[in-house]
């Protein structure tokens, strides 16, 4: 039966008056007041009864804050324990990748992907020292695509400006300067800066890093180094990386070594409990066979990796090794059938069953087949497959045409660059003009070798003289020494390439212009000019009677060179003059109307040593001068005044 209102309403409060009620009845009243009210005037006088509750008790949660308040204020200091400023700085994380700095990251994102790397990094320089400075994932961003160009002077200059400016470099940062280091073939130097790294850095390395550095020594012929290395990954409490035995594998590969194939092989198989799934060490292990002479093996391995039903998941990287062992051990045929099955299962994002290698493979494997216009076709189909060729796929294919005859297939190639925004390196230049040199065509050697100098890059000394022995062979002397000219402000030059360019201008009667190269020889002080070159252009210039004319050039040189270092001391001397003298003026002794100070300043005028003195001497006459009050005399100026009238712009400036 339902109970009207009123009725209930007298039952709960008979209930509260015989008993005490318990919580739980106790919210249900409040809350069922807080719902309803019997009249306006009465929820009007519980609205007021709450504020004034509030004004004598606060809520709970504001004291609590107030008391947490009070305590942070009065937390001692000791307590804050002060940071060494030496110690090294944590990397951001990426939660700072927030506002004003992730749109100037992307900004800066856009420019590296209209590939204007060069206002990417004056951009990242610029923005260090405003009031948005740039996160360590936008600089990565920079030097990883400077990286992929390799452009690694900018790289090394961008990296060396962003330490100076304090900016935290995470792991990503050190990789990318382990992979410059070993790009470059400097090994030991990336070494060097792994070791820095582990002594010094706050944070860990990670499996990218010992992959990086593994395959570097691989490729720059340190195989027992990467063997060392590859021990440390154990040490470091990291799960034994498949890929990184890819990579030794393939170094022990190459030198011929097909024991320690398998013995890496077994060493795998053994750390992870007798099976390896990931495919990616199938390709070296056929090589190992192979190179064994065991066909009949190194196919039951493909099987066993590619078969049906196969438990081996195979990545790209996986299938390119495979590839590989297939198209350089007389299995073309059957490298073809597994990329063109390779091309059916990539499907991207969700499958990638190629990549750059892929294509790069099958280039190799066309080219050693002297199927070239294949080679070019299938390079031209990697855009097909969401593949962007970089300069070393556009070396490795301009090389195998350059090498087989083919330099105007190589240099459409080389036209193809440019139109898909790969710079080219320096290779691709020295490739060019090699092979222009062997067609005759020294002109356009030339040309390369001026794009290469124009384009920014440095050419070192040997693919200079290269270049100048191609232009001499041909009688080209006056371009040859234009290079000279161009080249011997930007190179170390040796003396062998001094009396290279001085025999092929004698050669052609150019005297003067070998005592000209014999004034540039003198000029440069990392070369030294012995008897033995003195002789040789002695006996060229005997045959024209002009023997004493390398002794006068050189007696000129020298008096040159004594009064530039006599310019060099006097300018010297005149500067300690000129400093003796504003020591000496800088107080004069009329200010303080005291024979000591005067005598003081007097002796600072003739040594500068003496300086000490005068500055005593001046604190004393500022005291006498500026502790009391400054009298006027007759024409209101003050003492302080009338004594420095006259002194000029040595004197002392005053308010009047």
């Amino acid at each position: 039966m339902a109970l009207s209102k009123p009725i209930f309403l007298t039952h709960l409060k008979t209930l509260a008056k015989t008993n005490h009620p318990s919580p739980s009845a106790a919210s249900f009243i409040s809350f069922r007041r807080s719902l309803s009210f019997s009249s306006p005037e009465e929820a009007a006088a519980e609205r007021r009864r709450r504020k004034r509750r509030l004004r004598i008790e606060p809520p709970l949660s504001s004291l609590n804050r107030a008391q947490s308040q009070a305590q942070q204020s009065t937390k001692p200091q000791q307590s804050q324990i002060p940071q060494n400023p030496n110690s090294p700085k944590l990397p951001e994380t990426v939660s700072a990748l927030s506002g004003n700095r992730l749109n100037l990251h992307n900004r800066i994102l856009s420019l590296i992907r209209e590939n204007d790397l060069d206002e990417a990094a004056l951009y990242t320089r610029h923005s260090v020292y405003s009031n948005c400075r740039p996160t360590i994932f936008t600089v990565n961003s920079v030097l990883n695509a400077l990286l992929r160009q390799s452009k690694y002077s900018d790289l090394l200059s961008l990296h060396r400006f962003i330490t100076q400016a304090g900016i935290a470099p995470n792991v990503i940062t050190y990789n990318l300067i382990f992979q410059t280091y070993l790009d470059c073939r400097k090994p030991d130097t990336a070494l060097e800066h792994y070791r820095q790294f582990i002594n010094d850095a706050p944070i860990n390395p990670s499996p990218t890093t010992y992959r990086i550095l593994i395959k570097g020594l691989v490729d720059n012929g340190r195989l027992p180094k990467a063997m060392e290395l590859k021990d440390e990954i154990g040490v470091k409490g990291f799960a034994p990386d498949p890929i990184v035995y890819h990579y030794l594998m393939t170094g022990c590969v190459r030198s011929g070594d097909s024991d320690c194939v398998f013995r890496l092989y077994e060493e795998l198989k053994e750390k992870l409990g007798g099976f390896v799934e990931d495919g990616v060490v199938y390709g070296g292990l056929m090589k190992g066979y192979f190179m064994r002479g065991m066909e009949k093996e190194a196919m039951e391995c493909y099987e066993e990796a590619l078969g049906e039903g196969s438990k081996v998941k195979m990545s790209a990287i996986a299938n390119n090794s495979v590839l590989d062992a297939l198209s350089k051990n007389g299995k073309f045929d059957e490298a073809l059938r597994l990329f063109d099955r390779m091309i059916g299962e990539h499907s991207p994002p969700r499958r990638l069953a190629v990549n750059l290698g892929s294509f790069n493979v099958m280039v190799d494997g066309y080219c050693a087949e002297g199927r070239f216009k294949d080679a070019i076709d299938v390079f031209r189909k990697m855009g097909d497959y969401r593949c962007s060729p970089d300069t070393l796929s556009f070396n490795n294919l301009i090389e195998q045409l350059c090498n087989n005859g083919m330099l105007g297939e190589a240099e459409e190639i080389y036209r193809e660059m440019g139109e898909k925004g790969v710079n080219p390196d320096e290779v691709t230049y020295v490739l060019l003009m090699d092979t222009c040199f062997k067609e005759d065509r020294a002109d356009d050697a030339a040309g390369y070798f001026r794009k290469m100098v124009e384009s920014g890059l440095r050419p070192n000394l040997a693919v200079y003289n290269k270049l100048v022995d191609g232009l001499v062979k041909v009688g080209k002397i006056d371009e040859a020494k234009s290079f000279f000219d161009l080249m011997v402000k930007k190179l170390k030059m040796d003396v062998a390439s001094y009396k290279f360019i001085m025999e092929a201008l004698s050669e052609a009667g150019k005297l003067d212009e070998v005592l000209n190269v014999v004034d540039t020889m003198l000029d440069d002080d990392g070369v030294e000019c012995d008897e033995e070159l003195q002789e040789f252009v002695k006996a060229e210039l005997r045959k024209e009677g002009r023997e004493d004319d390398l002794g006068k050039l050189i007696e000129e040189k020298e008096r040159q060179k004594a009064e530039a270092k006599a310019k060099e001391i006097e300018a010297a001397e005149a500067a300690k003059r000129s400093a003796r003298a504003a020591v000496s003026s800088l107080l004069p002794s009329k200010l303080f109307g005291n024979k000591d100070s005067e005598t003081e300043s007097a002796e600072a005028s003739g040594n500068v040593i003496e300086a000490a003195s005068v500055n005593e001497a001046a604190q004393g006459g500022q005291e006498e001068i500026f502790g009391g009050t400054p009298s006027i005399d007759a024409d209101g100026k003050s003492a302080v005044e009338a004594g420095t009238e006259g002194v000029g712009s040595a004197g002392i400036e005053t308010n009047k």
